[in-house]
């Protein structure tokens, strides 16, 4: 990602990428298009002397075929120690039509890809499940692959993770108790991990999808990726610019931003990415919008949204809630509110799911009660941002998730500065900087010692023989529209494709943008320049029936807006480790 903090307003990234695509014609001009660039030596080297991987498929999941496969550890050593890959293959329907092989990724990092794509036919488009084996591979260290493991023992890693047991630290106390559990982290994975730790950038996963490629039978690649996965995408897009027919990337990082190009290392990861400011800009345009639907339509109408939600933060900083019923106790923190507030912003219902809680969490306050139902889904919310359970069997994510964060980017040495990054984060990000802050702090490169020596930091502007199509929306709460909008730019051969849906990642939120991303997988086609996609569901467009909680409930919030019976793709984003793990 650039070191330039990128604008927050809408007005100003819509011109932006309108800017960055609008066409230009020069009247009687004529010249050679620029030459797309090719693999490189180093890289063809790497890979093209290895033998294709033969892939022993076997039936699996009732409507499947599973694979493992052991690829070098490191590259530059093809006979040294191996690592196991897990593959899943969901073949297409029409396979005398097939046009080869969709490899997806659904983020994190960290997400299984492998069962991402046992989940592909319950969310793409049934053109695409036509013509296309999908495929999906566990990155190294991850999911159903050898997995990284820092502790020697759950016991172990309970006893560090149990200091990171929030949602985000809030004050010198809980801030120091935090920060000795992130370097109890670091250390563990600096060396009882490090073996695995130390191979997991993503320029290894890069690779690794270009040797399944091969092994699929595939003479091009043809990926889907989100969230992180984007990351993953755009890695590969410059490792083998000469080597994909369609790449599609939805819900963008920006690369450069993501490993801390030029001295932006020295700041934490948010302050490169910005997500904080994006999860921000949502929620006040939520509540602005509340405001202006009224009480008819939106359930946190009354009075002044902006001004009730940040009285709701501050009672709660003040003092906890503790609710108590039949259920038992919950003690409700400022941590948890904004905690439980992010998890709702990932969805395309996000303005009736962020309302919703606070006005339940307002009428507690006040020393009401919601409605019985309301209580309960309040606390399933809540309960779903708070807990965490390190029980058998060893549980990797959080580790899968830092390996690959801490050794892709650059990160400052000492983790101690984090209670003043952070805080400054929260000032120019309302809410979300602490959260989007804390991400990162194992990997201060004080604590998280082992490195890949085969990492890739750039360029990441190599001009691609095949169009890339970057998809935004603009309102994603974890990956900033802004980070779509400067990808695309850094790409001499890509195109943007903007969406004005809710929650996070695009595809399956509205017919323009779903449709256009299959075109472009099926045939290449990328859409017009300065396509803006309009979302099938906008905040408070149905009146409040009363005596129902106007929030939907999970299923609704996990139906696609294009096609019945399909679902939204289960996209994973960085969270913080009480919420990563929230639920288990």
């Amino acid at each position: 990602m650039p070191s330039i903090r990128p604008r927050l307003l809408i007005a100003g990234v819509l011109a932006a990428a309108v800017a960055t695509t609008a066409a230009v014609s020069v009247p009687g001009a004529a010249s050679a298009a620029p030459k797309s660039a090719t693999t490189s030596a180093a890289e063809k080297r790497r890979l093209d002397r290895l033998p294709t991987p033969k892939l022993g498929w076997y039936k699996c999941y009732q409507i499947a075929e599973c694979a493992t496969v052991k690829v070098p550890l490191d590259y530059d050593k093809p006979k040294g120690a191996k690592t196991e890959l897990a593959v899943v293959r969901v073949k297409a329907k029409d396979q005398k039509r097939k046009i080869g092989s969709l490899f997806v990724n659904p983020g994190g990092p960290g997400g299984s890809a492998t069962q991402f794509a046992l989940f592909a036919p319950d969310f793409l488009s049934d053109s695409v499940l036509e013509r296309f084996d999908v495929v999906g591979v566990d990155p190294r260290g991850i999911g159903f692959s050898a997995n990284v493991k820092c502790f020697k023992s759950v016991k172990q890693q309970t006893a560090v993770f149990n200091k990171m047991n929030v949602a985000f630290p809030l004050g010198s106390a809980e801030e120091k108790r935090y920060i000795a559990g992130a370097k109890a982290f670091g250390k563990a994975c600096s060396t009882t991990g490090k073996t695995l730790a130390g191979a997991m950038s993503t320029a290894e996963v890069a690779r690794d999808m270009e040797l399944m490629r091969r092994a699929v039978g595939d003479k091009k690649l043809t990926y889907l990726g989100f969230s992180y996965g984007t990351a993953l995408g755009q890695y590969y897009a410059n490792l083998f610019p000469d080597r994909f027919r369609a790449l599609a990337v939805d819900g963008n990082i920006d690369p450069r931003q993501w490993v801390g190009a030029g001295t932006s290392g020295n700041r934490i990861l948010d302050a490169r990415m910005h997500s904080a400011e994006g999860a921000s800009k949502a929620l006040r345009e939520i509540l602005i919008r509340c405001d202006r639907a009224g009480e008819e339509y939106c359930a946190f109408a009354a009075g002044d949204p902006v001004a009730n939600y940040a009285a709701i933060a501050r009672k709660l900083r003040a003092k906890p809630l503790v609710v108590t019923d039949e259920f038992g106790t919950v003690k409700i923190t400022y941590a948890d509110f904004v905690g439980a507030s992010l998890n709702y912003l990932y969805s395309p219902y996000a303005g009736e799911m962020v309302t919703q809680l606070a006005a339940e969490v307002a009428a507690l306050q006040a020393g009401g009660s919601p409605a019985a139902a309301a209580e309960v889904s309040l606390r399933k919310r809540i309960q779903a941002a708070k807990e965490i359970g390190y029980d058998f069997p060893y549980d990797n994510g959080f580790e899968a998730q830092s390996a690959v964060i801490c050794t892709d980017g650059k990160h400052p040495k000492n983790a101690n500065g984090w209670p003043v990054a952070t805080a400054s984060r929260d000032l120019q990000a309302p809410y979300f900087g602490r959260i989007w802050g804390w991400l990162s702090v194992q990997c201060a490169s004080g604590t998280w010692t082992v490195r890949d020596e085969d990492a890739y930091r750039g360029p990441f502007n190599k001009r691609t023989k095949a169009t890339v199509l970057v998809i935004g929306n603009y309102w994603d709460p974890a990956t900033n529209y802004a980070a779509s909008v400067s990808s695309s730019r850094l790409l001499p051969n890509s195109r943007l494709l903007t969406s004005d849906n809710w929650g996070h990642a695009a595809y399956g939120t509205g017919a323009c943008v779903t449709a256009a991303i299959d075109r472009y997988l099926l045939t290449g086609t990328v859409p017009a320049k300065g396509t803006v996609c309009r979302a099938e569901h906008q905040p408070f467009t149905e009146k409040l029936v009363p005596g129902e909680e106007p929030a939907p409930g999970d299923e609704v919030t996990t139906k696609s807006a294009v096609a019945p019976g399909k679902t939204l793709p289960p996209v994973v984003a960085p969270k913080p480790v009480s919420v990563l793990t929230g639920g288990r």
